[in-house]
């Protein structure tokens, strides 16, 4: 082929060396490479919302639009992180050999805990979990959560026991510790251990190249552990297993497992056949458990995933909505209310030298009062980039923008020209910018531009996550719930510095976006 492939991958480490792994096996065989490392969506734009093109998948949702949108020739995957069932116009090309297929345990200190009922062990996988809780009910099993070198990073700074994880995943990026344990007796995800390679359907001279790489008997043992999966779940998370080799006979075989997320509960079938007599294991497998009380089981589960374990405190729009992990049950509400006040258009044509802007909420407030062009601000202070913007947009240049309020605060003490500053404000305000000032002698006046009303709801206890997007909505979700055993998704740093007085566990978005305090949520509920 004269083109360069251009290979798409995330851009961990172990993504990477999964697909320089396909890299260096197609140039092997004479092809032009170049890896695409794809690092969000949004800057992928198509003419179709998401689940009408059937992307689902959070680990694989970023490579699927890039390949929609012409940026890549071919994706490489976890197969056991794809989706059953692949977007319109995406197809399986091949299947590497497998690595190990196990779990294993990385402990630290000893084994006596496995032999003793309070042990504490880690993990952010249903399956893990349940089977687990089945074979030592009176343990502990936490959340872990990230990519694998941080997953280790965690067990090594907490007091647990231990924490699992895929021995091939530690394997191939040479970071496996020196304490573990194969857990010879835990069936793997279904396809744990290969790695996929997609392509687009149309593309048959890419589809061809990667036929040659195709490893035959791997692909026969996951496509039924896939197959049994797809049968099974019913588009409901679900902790179950699976497993499926050929012996030396040539026999086909595949062990499936299905339990509830307690590991209360466990529906286990094994089933056989002759290698070219091998369609239907899947099947059979599937509809064995099903048949063992394994539909009952589903119903239950599936009752229990509708139950929200997201919410967020600001409506989402259904845009925002599609992109949650298709696993994560979500639901929204404004817990605050922002009403404008009229004000005082003679005060406000006045000339001013030093003016502080926080929020959007402000911004509206005065374009709602006043012909902007006959404000007569000298120099415009304000906190983050969208408020920036919207200022620039609707009343004028800013002459300096910080991060949160401690920033914007100090620079003000340090660089605002005379002593004196206008703050348009909400009636519940944070008390650190002003206190800050008035303790370096600069007068505030305050401008009571809008007022804010909580309006909270009782959340659910099953809810664990819970997005905030202001230190008031912070406040007004505690006046009707509280932050035990929850963790809080922030908008920035403003924000979480109000969440970190109450939660234990606050994690903050890179950028000030509803869209990236999503992202954050997704990334964090990677197993």
């Amino acid at each position: 082929m004269s083109k360069v492939i251009r290979i798409g991958t995330r851009d961990s480490e172990l993504a990477l060396w999964q697909a320089n792994t396909v890299k260096d096996m197609l140039e092997a065989r004479g092809h032009q490479t170049k890896l695409v490392p794809v690092k969000s969506t949004g800057d992928i734009f198509l003419d179709k919302p998401l689940y009408e093109l059937g992307i689902t998948g959070i680990f694989t949702k970023t490579l699927d639009l890039a390949m929609l949108n012409g940026d890549i020739d071919i994706a490489v995957h976890s197969m056991k992180d794809v989706p059953t069932a692949l977007p319109k116009g995406i197809v399986q090309a091949a299947v590497l050999e497998r690595a190990n297929f196990m779990d294993i345990l990385a402990y630290k200190d000893n084994q006596e805990f496995l032999a003793q009922p309070d042990g504490i062990i880690a993990t952010g996988s249903l399956r893990r979990k349940a089977q687990w809780l089945n074979r030592y009910p009176t343990h502990t099993v936490v959340d872990l959560r990230g990519n694998v070198n941080s997953r280790l990073e965690k067990l090594k700074n907490n007091t647990w026991n231990g924490a699992i994880f895929a021995a091939a995943g530690l394997e191939r990026i040479g970071v496996e510790p020196e304490d573990t344990i194969g857990l010879t007796w835990m069936v793997p995800a279904p396809a744990q251990g290969a790695i996929m390679v997609v392509a687009m359907e149309a593309d048959e001279e890419i589809r061809e190249i990667c036929a040659e790489l195709n490893h035959e008997r791997t692909e026969i043992c996951v496509t039924q552990e896939r197959e049994f999966l797809r049968l099974l779940e019913g588009g409901c998370t679900a902790p179950i297993g699976g497993l499926c080799y050929i012996n030396n006979d040539d026999k086909v075989v595949l062990k499936g497992i299905l339990l509830t997320v307690d590991g209360s509960k466990k529906l286990e079938a094994e089933v056989s056949a002759s290698l070219g007599e091998h369609e239907h294991l899947g099947r059979d497998c599937a509809n064995s458990i099903l048949a063992r009380g394994g539909k009952r089981l589903m119903n239950e589960l599936v009752a229990l995933e509708r139950r929200a374990t997201v919410f967020s405190t600001k409506k989402l729009t259904s845009e925002q909505r599609q992109l949650f992990d298709k696993r994560m049950k979500v639901d929204s509400d404004d817990f605050v209310q922002i009403y404008s006040n009229r004000l005082p258009v003679a005060s406000l044509k006045k000339d001013v030298q030093n003016v502080i802007i926080t929020s959007k909420n402000a911004v509206e407030a005065l374009t709602d009062s006043v012909d902007t062009t006959t404000l007569k601000f000298k120099n415009i202070y304000c906190i983050g980039r969208r408020t920036k913007k919207l200022i620039e947009s609707r009343i004028g240049k800013v002459a300096h923008a910080a991060p949160n309020a401690k920033a914007l605060a100090e620079h003000l003490v340090e660089f605002m020209d005379g002593t004196e500053v206008t703050y348009f404000c909400s009636n519940i305000r944070l008390d650190e910018l002003p206190n800050i000032l008035a303790e370096n002698n600069i007068q505030v006046n305050e401008v009571i531009a809008y007022k804010t009303k909580q309006a909270a709801i009782k959340v659910p206890d099953g809810v664990k996550r819970v997005l905030l997007f202001s230190p008031s909505g912070v406040a007004s979700f505690l006046s009707k719930n509280t932050a035990d055993k929850r963790t809080a998704y922030c908008i920035g740093e403003t924000t979480a510095s109000e969440a970190r007085k109450h939660f234990t566990d606050v994690r903050v978005a890179k950028i000030p976006t509803v869209e990236s305090v999503i992202e954050l949520v997704n990334e964090n509920n990677k197993s």
